[in-house]
């Protein structure tokens, strides 16, 4: 075991976790984000939380951030240039020549990252089997560096046809860049993806150039921080991908961690899921600006190996997490047509919602519950009491333009936002074929147990998990986090037993290369773990299937008729037809594992702001009137406790309502099962 800190930055709060590996102790703390500068509001978590000497101890500090995701939205990045292949200037234009919306007839694609007089094409060229096809001209590059230089251009992206498989030019590129006196930050296309697919790769490199100061900086000032308050343990970030990887491998590879917050908490539940030994989970991660959503089946978050972010793609190992502007802290309001609608905008950490009593003056998804009695109390863990008074006030004008009582209003923003959620979910799950209501819904975040509930109703779901510590739970699957690298290679060539023997030679080139980029601060008695997936099709195809194979040591063990028979497999369970066509492998990728010590997630008796048991008026969604609800301490309740609707369960950073129709169970794991009574029945 070993003594860590998990620190999760979300829209609106920062969350921290504190594990004693010593008393087997678990500290929380929530804290308001610092939008402008979030590292501040991560060294205030951690002065708040965790006391000197055991900062001093601490072997890992794991964090989870939004920075890079929040450069790409609020397009607050470097300025980037970009080297491109003559002829391939405009690809970030071009695209794919497609539609994100087909029937939206007022749709815009995103504007390039890049503007097209910074945008500067170069002669060379590379074939798809790395020949040289045209020679390189370093003059260009030169007069290319005084453009970006005269431009104020901070950060260069390179990004030349087929450089995956020679990458010589980028690296002429590079040294002619600094020769000519750039000194800003380069990106180069072979470094960031080994992949075919020159818009994607582009795109992938621009974004990497895109975020990469910023980053860079922030991650800088954030160790610079821990370092003076006495932490001399390992500094960790988790990847987009899954797993951690260290601060200094995110300095270079940043675009791995655009999806660095919203993947902690699925990270966690997969943990959770496979000690719980549940199958089929879905995730509801309900914070102050938003809502994540992933699907889990077989302890394992669904992956995908490119991801999008406002309309542009990231060619990177992705856990596929959709999110949505709908979280407590989303802002309700009358749209043109007189309908009630619920978010994207959100009132954030400052002011947020108008019954925190900090000058928030528009209603919002808390507003709504605490008016209707959902949040007990409303004594939150920081001390922050909910003013009643204040939620009415601004629901009220809003009533008025709808022409309904505050109530019946009130109610209507919680049943549009659950909508919102669980069109979410479906598309993770019923538009790929799985019924989500065979599945578990696992509920977390500052709002999640709230809202759990409401959206098992939705989605008629058989049960809903509230993990220990669900209002921190993203930073609890910090801790869960293993050291992972991976890369990836096209290499097209039709399948096999003789272009195994290719692959096997690329595998091991591939590992060698993670090995030189894999962290120290892993359990070495533990070993590292080796992964080897094909990204494979029928000839003629032009998609792909992410296959895993049977591999030992890093080397394909399986022949070429049993990779054929897994590559029918998951096209059978994927189309529900195969075709009488050969087989190809198109990319070929690799990922090392170095394991950290163990965490279970065990229960751990914490403060909590309410003791006892008291009473509320609460509406009940499940009568469609008020009911009296039962307000109970979540540490007051036992393991094998059973606990009917309808009831408020308080907790330090979360509160979780239990409709009527309802019933909790506390689990030995400290996990509570929800479950709809008529299901119990059955």
């Amino acid at each position: 075991m070993a003594t860590r800190i998990g620190v999760d930055i979300g829209g609106t709060f920062t969350d921290l976790v504190v594990y004693d590996d010593q008393s087997g102790q678990v500290n929380v703390a929530k804290v308001a984000t610092t939008a402008e500068h979030p590292e501040q509001g991560v060294v205030e978590a951690v002065r708040e939380a965790v006391p000197k000497t055991f900062l001093e101890r601490s072997s890992y500090f794991l964090h989870g951030t939004t920075v890079g995701l929040n450069a790409l939205l609020e397009r607050r990045g470097a300025k980037v240039g970009l080297l491109a292949t003559r002829g391939f200037r405009d690809v970030l234009e071009i695209r794919r020549g497609d539609r994100a919306e087909m029937y939206n007839l007022f749709w815009q694609p995103p504007e390039p990252l890049v503007p097209r007089h910074l945008r500067i094409p170069i002669t060379e060229r590379m074939s798809f089997r790395g020949e040289v096809y045209r020679a390189f001209e370093p003059e260009e590059v030169r007069r290319a560096a005084e453009v970006f230089n005269r431009e104020g251009v901070s950060s260069v992206a390179v990004a030349f046809l087929h450089a995956y498989a020679n990458p010589t030019h980028e690296l002429l590129a590079e040294r002619t860049l600094r020769e000519g006196g750039f000194e800003g930050d380069i990106s180069l296309s072979h470094r960031i993806s080994g992949e075919y697919h020159e818009y994607e790769r582009a795109s992938t490199t621009v974004i990497d150039a895109f975020v990469r100061g910023r980053m860079i900086r922030y991650l800088g000032h954030l160790a610079e921080e821990l370092l003076t308050m006495g932490f001399r343990g390992n500094l960790l970030i988790t990847r987009s991908g899954s797993g951690a990887m260290t601060f200094a491998e995110a300095r270079e590879r940043p675009f791995e961690t655009i999806m660095s917050g919203p993947v902690a908490g699925a990270e966690g539940a997969a943990v959770l899921a496979r000690q719980l030994g549940l199958a089929g989970v879905i995730t509801a991660d309900v914070g102050g600006t938003s809502f994540d959503t992933c699907l889990v089946e077989d302890g394992r978050p669904h992956m995908t190996y490119q991801g999008e972010i406002v309309g542009l793609p990231v060619q990177s190992a992705w856990v596929d997490v959709r999110s949505i502007g709908a979280g407590g802290g989303s802002i309700a309001f009358v749209d043109t047509g007189g309908l009630l609608r619920v978010g994207p905008r959100s009132a954030g950490a400052d002011p947020g919602p108008a019954c925190y009593g900090r000058g928030g003056s528009e209603a919002t998804v808390t507003d709504a519950a605490f008016y209707l009695g959902m949040l007990g109390s409303g004594v939150f863990a920081s001390g922050t009491r909910l003013d009643a008074a204040k939620a009415q006030s601004v629901l009220g004008p809003l009533a008025e333009q709808l022409d309904l009582d505050v109530r019946d209003t009130a109610v209507g923003i919680l049943r549009i936002v659950a909508a919102n959620m669980a069109n979410a979910i479906r598309e993770i799950t019923v538009e790929r074929g799985i019924d989500p209501r065979e599945m578990h819904l696992v509920a977390f975040g500052g709002a999640g147990p709230m809202m759990s509930t409401l959206l098992a109703r939705e989605l008629e779901m058989k049960s809903v998990v509230i993990p220990p510590f669900a209002g921190n739970f993203s930073a609890v699957g910090l801790l869960t986090s293993d050291l992972v690298q991976s890369v990836s290679r096209t290499r097209i060539t039709t399948l096999s037993d003789e272009s195994l023997v290719e692959v096997n030679h690329l595998l091991a080139e591939l590992f060698d290369e993670l090995e030189t980029r894999q962290a120290k601060g892993g359990d070495e008695e533990v070993g590292k773990q080796k992964d080897v997936r094909l990204d494979m099709r029928f000839l003629g195809q032009e998609y792909t299937l992410t296959v895993g194979v049977e591999s030992e040591g890093g080397a394909i063990t399986a022949s070429a008729q049993g990779v054929h028979d897994a590559f029918l497999r998951s096209y059978q369970r994927t189309f529900g037809s195969t075709l009488e066509e050969g087989v190809e492998i198109v990319s070929v990728r690799a990922s090392l594992t170095t394991p950290l010590p163990t965490l279970e997630l065990l229960h751990v008796h914490t403060e909590t702001a309410d003791s006892g048991t008291s009473m509320v008026k609460s509406y009940s969604f499940t009568r469609e009137r008020e009911l009296d609800f039962a307000v109970v301490a979540r540490d007051t309740l036992q393991v094998g406790t059973v606990l009917d609707g309808p009831a408020i369960i308080t907790e330090m950073t979360t509160t979780t309502y239990l409709d009527a129709g309802f019933r909790a169970r506390v689990h030995p794991s400290g996990a509570i099962f929800v479950e709809p009574l008529r299901t119990m029945e059955a």
